[in-house]
Formats: structure tokens, C-alpha cells, sequence
């Protein structure tokens, strides 16, 4: 069932409830005032019905029966019934007494003068208790409100229709209401459905509102924009890869057709292995980037997680740098340490966290001809920062966006040997450590990357 469908059905039972709720209040206060209005009636005639029996001295009969023409309603099926309170024996009742039940009488007794109201399905009464010079008597007056009854079966038919009404009324309503407030929604699924890989440049018009079908489409262009980002950057991943995969193995089938096309001298021979074997080297060291760049796309449930002090891995990884390259001019600032030891400590993978930060630190020297480059190291509240800085060539500003895609290379790094796998690695193995990384750069003055891990107490 759509959305749409539901909203109508649950408006229209939600206002339904209502309208049924709010009728049975009508109908409980109408229906209580008419039969205290009938109950006023019946208790008037009972009280005139003894003033008449117990003092016909002062009232004539003709009298009573004008009084009762003129001021009093007849009533439907009335009845009349007299009890004198010490004997209990029937005076002037037309009918049997055998309807009005004993405890009835006494409730009227123990009443001090006060009416008491009885019903019994369809039939009212009013009996009070009157003091005459002969004793005293119970005076019952019972009668059915026709009336009362005919006015609530006609209520009772006018609310069924009203219900029934404004049910189909108010399901028009809420359909219309449903499909008016659900349509933004079917232009967006319409639009949706159009966009393909093919097609990723799409987005839904957005509007300046600010309420949920707005805020809806913005998160929804915002994630087709990094789709589209990703799509370019497999699509760039898969271009770069395939060339640098095929530069060293087109060198390497190029030298080995060239040794194998004639009888070769000796020195030829060992050239052409030289050759291939630089290549080969190139190679595996590209395979071996590639696979230590899918490996840290992992959830690291893999990984071996210890504790990492952050000022021993700055010296590790300057030892590391060192001995790739020898000639680098790489010092190491430590600000104001922790008092408390234990928040010098990391948490994670030490080797390939050491990686990461290698990485970052070969690039400085490389990228500035192995001019000084600084390693600072100091603490926040929750967070041990790493900064590197170098005087190198910088990257320029409009190609900083992408430095972190596979095999990317700025464009003034031609005149140095990479691959553009190094950025990429390191940024997923600090973002695998909870960490962030940040490149502040300027082309020509230097570049200042600076990594946030959290500490293990936090």
C-alpha cells in the first residue's frame, strides 16, 4: 500500500474517531437533558397529583381537572399509584402494584421529602413521600416519554447520516490533501529514476524552502555529487592504473623482443636484463602500492590494534625515512608533553600507521629536493597532532581537491619519479585510525600536512 494511500485512510479514521466522539458527547447531553426535562414533568404532576388527593377540602375536582387541562402536558401511558408508609396497602391505583418494586419504596422513604426518579426500559417514574394529617403516603407517578424516545431515535438516524456523509467527505478531502502534499514526491521519484551512470550529472531542482522535501533534495544532489566524484575517480583509477601497469610491461616485452631478435654479445644480454629487471622492480613496486591501497579499504576487524606511543612512532618513522633516503635533512620539534603518560598513547596498527606517515614525510623531502623539512608533535585535550611541513614545490591550489585519488600527480611533478599512490594510502589508513588529514599547501613555498589521531583515554 503507497504512502499516500495510508496517510488518506488514517486522516479519514482519525477524523472519523472524532466526529464519532464528539456526536456520542451530543448524543449522552441531549439524551440526559431530555429525560430530566421529561423527569421535571412527571415529578410536577406527582406533586399536583397529592396536593389534589390528600387536600380536596381546599381543591375542587373541577378545579384540579382545569389546572390539569391547562398547565399540565399529558403524559403517555401514565399511571398513578398511592402507599400508605405504615401499611403499605394500594389506595386509588387504577393498575396492579406489582410493578413498582419494594426497594423502590424505601429508597423514596429514606428521601426526606426529596423525588426519586426510577426508569425501566421505556417507563419513567417519580415517587416522593407526603405528609398528611392522616399519616403518611408514598405518591408514584410513571409515565413513557414518547416524545423523548422519538427525539432521540431521529437523533440517533441524523448522526448515522451525518457520519456516513462526512466520512466520504472527508476521505475527498483527505485524498486531495494526500495526493496535493505527496506530489513534490512523485516528481522526485520521476526524476530519480532517470539518473543513471550514464546520466550522473542529473540533480533535482532545488527550491529556497527550508522544510523536509527541500532539505530532502539537497541531501539527495549531495549524494549524487559524490557518486559522480566516485564514478570519476574509478573511472580515473582504471585509466592511470592501466597506464602504469602497461608502461613498465610494454618496456619489459619491448627489451626481451629486442634481446631474442638476434644473437647478442654478452654485455647486450646483461643491458637488456638490467632492462627488464628495472622494470620488473618498478612493477612490483606499483602492484605492491596498489595492493597496500586495497587493503586499508578494509573495517581493520583484521588488524592487530595495540596501544602506540605517538613521540616513539615520530622517531620510528624518522629512522624509516632515513634509510630510504639518507641525504634528508629532517628534524623533529616535540611541543609540551602530557604530564599524565598515558596520553601519549594511540590506539591502532603501528606498522601501518608508520606507513602512512612515512609516506608523507618522503613526498616532503622528495617534492623539496631535500631541503629541512619539520616534524612537530604536540597534544589537545583529545587528540595527538602530527604536522609536517616542507619549503618544496607546493601544489597548486586548484588541484589540492585531488590529491587523495589513486595515481594522481600535480602537474609540477613531472621532473619527479612517483606514481600517485602514496597521498592516497596514507589518507585511508589515518581515516582507518579515526584520524583526519588536512593539506594546507601553496605552489612554489611549500606544503604543511597535518594529521590528528585520537588518543586511547578519549
Amino acid at each position: 500500500m503507497k504512502i499516500q494511500t495510508k496517510t488518506t485512510i488514517l486522516f479519514t479514521l482519525l477524523t472519523g474517531a472524532f466526529f464519532i466522539a464528539f456526536e456520542f458527547i451530543v448524543y449522552y447531553f441531549i439524551s440526559k437533558a431530555a429525560n430530566n426535562d421529561f423527569h421535571k414533568r412527571l415529578e410536577l404532576r406527582a406533586r399536583i397529583s397529592s396536593k389534589f388527593r390528600f387536600e380536596q377540602d381546599h381543591v375542587s375536582t373541577e378545579g384540579f381537572m382545569q389546572l390539569q387541562k391547562e398547565y399540565l402536558e399529558k403524559l403517555n401511558e401514565e399511571k398513578a399509584f398511592v402507599f400508605q408508609h405504615k401499611t403499605d396497602s394500594n389506595l386509588f391505583s387504577p393498575e396492579p402494584n406489582s410493578e413498582i418494586p419494594q426497594k423502590y419504596l424505601n429508597d423514596i422513604v429514606t428521601a426526606n421529602g426529596n423525588t426519586v426518579f426510577q426508569q425501566k426500559k421505556f417507563r419513567h417514574y417519580a415517587g416522593l413521600l407526603y405528609h398528611d394529617e392522616t399519616g403518611d403516603f408514598i405518591v408514584i407517578k410513571s409515565a413513557t416519554n414518547a416524545y423523548g424516545e422519538d427525539l432521540m431515535t431521529k437523533l440517533r438516524n441524523i448522526m448515522l447520516v451525518t457520519l456516513l456523509g462526512s466520512v466520504v467527505v472527508i476521505f475527498a478531502i483527505g485524498s486531495l490533501f494526500s495526493k496535493r502534499t505527496f506530489r513534490p514526491f512523485r516528481s522526485i521519484n520521476k526524476k530519480v529514476k532517470q539518473i543513471n551512470r550514464n546520466n550522473l550529472h542529473l540533480r533535482l531542482e532545488e527550491t529556497d524552502g527550508s522544510d523536509e522535501i527541500a532539505e530532502l533534495t539537497r541531501t539527495f544532489n549531495k549524494m549524487i555529487d559524490r557518486i559522480e566524484v566516485a564514478f570519476e575517480s574509478q573511472n580515473n583509477f582504471i585509466s592511470n592504473a592501466s597506464h602504469e601497469l602497461r608502461t613498465p610491461l610494454t618496456a619489459i616485452i619491448g627489451e626481451a623482443d629486442y634481446a631474442l631478435s638476434k644473437d647478442r654479445s654478452v654485455e647486450d644480454y646483461k643491458h637488456s636484463m638490467m632492462q627488464v629487471a628495472g622494470q620488473a622492480g618498478r612493477l612490483q613496486h606499483l602492484i605492491k602500492g596498489l595492493l597496500d591501497l586495497a587493503q586499508t579499504g578494509f573495517d581493520g576487524k583484521k588488524l592487530t590494534w595495540v596501544n602506540i606511543r605517538l613521540d616513539e612512532l615520530v622517531f620510528e618513522v624518522k629512522e624509516s625515512v632515513d634509510a630510504i633516503m639518507p641525504g634528508n635533512d629532517i628534524i623533529i620539534c616535540l611541543g609540551q608533553l602530557p604530564d599524565d603518560e598515558s596520553k601519549l598513547y594511540c590506539t591502532g596498527t603501528k606498522d601501518i600507521l608508520k606507513v602512512a606517515i612515512s609516506n608523507i614525510v618522503v613526498n616532503a623531502c622528495k617534492y623539496s629536493n631535500n631541503q629541512r623539512v619539520e616534524m612537530h608533535l604536540r597534544f589537545d585535550n583529545a587528540h595527538g597532532i602530527i604536522t609536517i611541513k616542507d619549503k618544496g614545490i607546493g601544489i597548486p591550489a586548484e588541484e589540492l581537491k585531488y590529491i587523495y585519488d589513486p595515481f594522481f600527480r600535480a602537474s609540477n611533478t613531472n621532473e619527479y619519479e612517483g606514481y600517485g599512490i602514496g597521498m592516497p594510502l596514507s589518507f585511508n589508513i589515518i581515516r582507518l585510525h579515526k584520524g583526519k588529514l588536512h593539506v594546507y599547501s601553496k605552489e612554489g613555498e611549500g606544503t604543511t600536512v597535518e594529521i590528528k589521531l585520537p588518543l586511547t583515554n578519549q
